[in-house]
């Protein structure tokens, strides 16, 4: 089993990040003032879809105590197993019509066959066509007192205002390294995984605050691993399988621009891309850090928020960088590696723009 699937929270004790939506739900499952419809608004893999069934199994739970289920009773299974029928859960990329909305609405004017209450989740909602749209908002204008929608998406600015209007809305943010790194540590534990924790934060870091896929990206250093013969996970294992360009040569690469070494930042750069890597994404790890630089030198809490997808030691770096550059000298070399980059895209040989931006820089910058 995927280990997402595997370790999907069974609590809300379990769910990690979302504190603000957690919360608040859990008080109005104690004090039963939950809405009749809840729109989850966010990033995918930040547990929209997680929180909903753990929302759904909560209010229809038989020996609920406050706001926990208790994963015990016949209601609790039936959902942790994936076979309560008065759980619907839809697709509206899939199920985007007309006649699908219009079922939706037939069925739930029945009253649930075994829950207490009957739940619909609508992921990616805002793929519904208009005509559906409508139709389902006429049921969300007054729906039966044993029905809850939890509607998801990922674009709420595609869906139509009064749904969302008739919504609670809920907006899910992108995970911090840190939460993703608790999760992955708490599941290398229980799998009995020798891996390093420089490894498993190079995951989070990668993983675009998303929870699902720092799981699936664990599930693949895994395998790769394995086929290899690896007691032991390690940072470079990562590094290999994701095709990852160490960020000990992009930072030296912003030595050498800084130095004015022209020769060696060529020779610098050609290594690299002998040695299998892509030009263009050292070409944005390269705009990624100035970037990081340039808000360090504005605030660095400004830049906090922007840099969540680094490790610690990279952080680091660049801080004693925004102390030692010129910021005007920063936004001319990010001009310079911005236009360099959209050329690098459609250029015959997809490093020269990088090589002719780091010589501008080092000439004239």
């Amino acid at each position: 089993m995927a280990l997402y699937r595997k370790y999907r929270p069974k609590t809300f004790a379990e769910f990690i990040g979302q504190n603000h939506i957690v919360q608040t739900l859990q008080n109005a499952i104690k004090e039963g003032t939950f809405s009749h419809a809840y729109l989850f608004y966010g990033p995918k893999g930040t547990g929209k879809t997680t929180i909903a069934r753990l929302f759904a199994k909560a209010i229809n739970c038989e020996n609920r105590e406050g706001y926990e289920p208790c994963n015990q009773c016949l209601s609790c299974q039936e959902i942790n197993e994936g076979r309560a029928i008065d759980l619907i859960e839809i697709d509206a990329a899939s199920n985007r019509g007309i006649e699908e909305v219009r079922q939706l609405k037939e069925n739930a004017k029945f009253p649930p066959t075994r829950l207490k209450y009957k739940v619909f989740i609508i992921d990616e909602a805002h793929q519904l066509s208009k005509d559906a749209a409508n139709a389902l908002l006429k049921i969300l204008e007054e729906p039966p007192k044993h029905v809850v929608f939890i509607l998801a998406t990922t674009e709420i600015h595609k869906m139509i205002p009064t749904i969302i209007s008739r919504c609670q809305r809920f907006d899910f943010h992108k995970l911090s390294i840190e939460e993703i790194l608790k999760k992955l540590e708490a599941i290398s534990k229980q799998e009995g995984l020798k891996i390093d924790k420089s490894a498993l934060n190079l995951i989070a870091a990668n993983a675009q605050g998303s929870i699902r896929d720092a799981e699936s990206l664990l599930d693949q250093v895994i395998s790769f691993t394995k086929n290899l013969g690896k007691e032991k996970i390690e940072e470079e294992d990562i590094r290999e399988l994701l095709g990852l360009t160490n960020p000990d040569i992009v930072l030296k690469f912003i030595d050498l621009l800084n130095t004015k070494k022209i020769k060696e930042v060529i020779e610098h750069l050609n290594a690299q891309i002998q040695n299998g890597a892509d030009p263009l994404l050292l070409g944005k790890m390269l705009i990624d850090y100035l970037r990081a630089i340039l808000l360090f030198k504005i605030d660095p809490h400004l830049a906090s928020p922007f840099l969540s997808d680094l490790t610690e030691e990279t952080k680091k770096h660049l801080q004693k960088y925004s102390q030692q550059f010129d910021e005007i000298k920063v936004r001319k070399w990010l001009k310079v590696l911005l236009e360099a980059y959209n050329k690098m895209k459609y250029s015959p040989i997809p490093q020269l723009p990088l090589e002719l931006a780091c010589l501008e820089i080092c000439e004239n910058l």
